[in-house]
This record gives structure tokens, sequence and C-alpha cells, in this order.
């Protein structure tokens, strides 16, 4: 996570290219370089070879090269003579460039944003240490840049010294498994039964846990069966337990987070941001072949849970910028972050996945709980 920062060179290397080719190079190498694990990502999750997953990994940067290549500009006057004033056009050209590839559609691929960096530089600082790290990256692309990377650096420092993870909320535990791809395929009894066993051990071995946390898909399909199941199993232990599952109807399936304790059990999240292209297939519900998982987009920012507004975040959301600053709007106490990351085995996905969660919490003074599947 510390090594964040560094993602701010980028606008610089940006502006200063000499040609909209070279920029759109920059932005290739950077962006492709975050989602380096991709490739070999998608030949696990597919059992198959490199190809497929090397082809999804230039498409997806597609909309990340196109805004910066668009919207580049061959440097000029403003960066030998900045006091004559620049360009006003030019000066909005990187901020447009952030928002864009923040939000929806083009943040739909928006991983490794720049802006991520702002809970090294400015742990604690909510909406000011975004705003500010905004500033640093568009003073980035202009002559005074070499200030704005010395106030980069002696941030760097400064934050590198007084590093601490993120705090964690008393009461909440995360349980990680290690079940590879057989997690939440399995529907037996005796799978449901083993997994809330396992969840109580764990929080007796804790003292006063109230609330387990389990990784995305640790339930499977959520059904009638598994909600009776489950309340059954968390009677007389006090437990409320936040897991994910998949909700699926005739038209597709919503990847969600439940919460289950033994005198109630609802749905309380729908993904807002499911994988494109594995999970979120838009077309076929264009071409009226339905399926797929649905993406929520906007919806349900944050969740209640046992007298905490949380912010979820489902396996993907975790990449990406727009849904954890939806979260961020309505003063969440905690993030609760889960995934599924079997198919991640030898890339650095999850590791990034983490980074990134531990960074807006650190950025937020929020605690994070993540529980992951490996």
């Amino acid at each position: 996570m510390l090594l964040l920062p560094l993602a701010i060179s980028f606008p610089l290397l940006w502006a200063m290219a000499p040609s909209r080719a070279i920029a759109a190079l920059v932005s290739a190498g950077y962006f492709l370089a975050a989602s380096r694990g991709l490739p070999q990502g998608v030949a696990n999750f597919y059992a198959s070879d490199l190809w497929p997953g090397l082809l999804l990994w230039v498409t997806a940067s597609m909309s990340f090269i196109g805004v910066h290549a668009a919207l580049w500009r061959r440097p000029g006057h403003e960066f030998q003579s900045w006091s004559r004033g620049a360009d006003l056009a030019r000066v909005m050209r990187y901020p447009l460039a952030m928002v864009l590839t923040a939000l929806p559609p083009f943040g739909i691929t928006g991983w490794a944003h720049p802006l991520t960096a702002a809970g090294v530089l400015f742990p604690g600082w909510g909406w000011w240490g975004l705003g500010a790290t905004a500033i640093l990256l568009v003073l980035m692309t202009g002559r005074r840049w070499r200030i704005a990377a010395a106030v980069l650096g002696g941030l760097y420092v400064w934050s590198a010294t007084n590093w601490t993870p993120p705090k964690l909320t008393s009461g909440w535990m995360a349980v990680d498994l290690k079940q590879e791809k057989l997690l939440g395929r399995d529907s037996s009894l005796q799978y449901h039964r083993d997994l809330i066993e396992r969840v109580r051990n764990a929080a007796e071995a804790s003292q006063e846990v109230r609330v387990a946390v389990l990784p995305e898909s640790a339930l499977g399909f959520w059904t009638q069966t598994v909600e009776r199941v489950w309340r059954e199993g968390l009677r007389n232990s006090g437990l409320t337990v936040i897991t994910g599952a998949a909700v699926i109807d005739p038209g597709g399936y919503d990847n969600v987070m439940t919460v289950i304790s033994a005198d109630a059990a609802d749905v309380v999240y729908r993904e807002r941001m499911p994988v494109p292209g594995s999970m979120w297939q838009p077309w076929l519900r264009w071409s009226g072949q339905g399926g797929g998982a649905r993406a929520d987009f906007f919806g349900n920012p944050v969740a209640q849970v046992d007298g905490v507004r949380i912010a979820p975040l489902i396996c993907y959301e975790q990449l990406i910028v727009w849904p954890v600053l939806q979260s961020m709007l309505h003063a969440p106490g905690v993030i609760v972050a889960v995934g599924n990351g079997w198919w991640t085995e030898n890339t650095s996905i999850v590791a990034i996945q983490k980074a990134s969660v531990s960074a807006w919490a650190r950025l937020f003074g929020l605690p994070a709980v993540m529980a992951f599947n490996t």
C-alpha cells in the first residue's frame, strides 16, 4: 500500500508526452502494469490458456487509454512560463480525465485510479485529503510539477514513518476461507453445518465477538432453506453473520451480502458493479436472452448491521473508485469488504484489493473488515 503514491507520477508523464501516441502508450503502460494479474486470473477462472486473458486485459484498458489519449494536449508554454497564465482548456483536461475514469461508464474499468493514493498521503483527512490529492495530481501536469513532487515526497516520508494499519472494530471479526473454487458450490446440508460450526468456533476463540464476516459467495444460492439452517445454527450464539450469496430469478442473479442472526435474516446489499464480462453481461439483457449478474450501480451504498452503518464492497468494487466514494457520502462507521479470490492464484489481484480497501479506510479514518476465500 505504501507504494500507491508512485501513481501520482502518471499525470506528469502523460502531460509531458511529446505526442498523442506516446500519451496513449504511457496510459497503456500504467493501466496494464496495474492490472497485470488479469491474464493469469482469467486463465485460472476458465481453465484455459493465456490468450483469452490477454484479450480481456487489453480490452479492459481501452476506456482508460481512450480517455487520456483524447484529452491529451501537446506540452506548451505552461511548462516554461506558468506565470503568463496557462490555457484554461488544458488545465481542465486532467481533472476531466480524473472524473471520467472514476465514474461510469468509463469508470467501470477505472482500476488503479491515482486518487487511491490519498489514503497514504492524507490519512484521516477524508474529503479534504481527497481534494488535496486531486490538486497534487493536477499540479503534476503543469510547470510547477517540481513543487508538487517535493510536497509529495515530504508527505510520503511522513506517511511511511507514521504508517499504521486500519483500525479494527471491537466485536467484529473476519473469517477467511481456503476452499478455492468449491466455495458456495456445495449446497449440501453438511456444508452449511460445517461452515456454521467454523464460524461459531472462531467466535468462541475470540473474546466478545458479535459480528462475523464471511467471504463473497460463501453461502452459494440464497434460499429459504439456507436461511432456516443458518438461523437455527446460530441460535444461542449471540452472533450476527455477514456473508455473501447469490439471489437468482429467471432474468439473472444478484451478487449480494446477507445478514443472518438467530432472530432474522435478510439481503442487505446488492452488488453495484459485478465483474464486467464474466459476471455482468448487459448484452444478454439487451438481446432478450437474460442471465448474468445485475449491476445495481448507485443503489444501496450503505447498510445497517448491529447498530452500525457499513460501507459494503464486494470483490471488483474494491478496485474502482465510485462505489467507495458513494458509500462515504453516507458517513458509514466501518468498511466491510468481501471477495472470492480463488481464481487469482499466482497473481497480485487480492493484494491490490486489500491495499485499496486499506487506503480508503485510512483516508476516512474508518475500521475495515476484510474476508476473502483463496
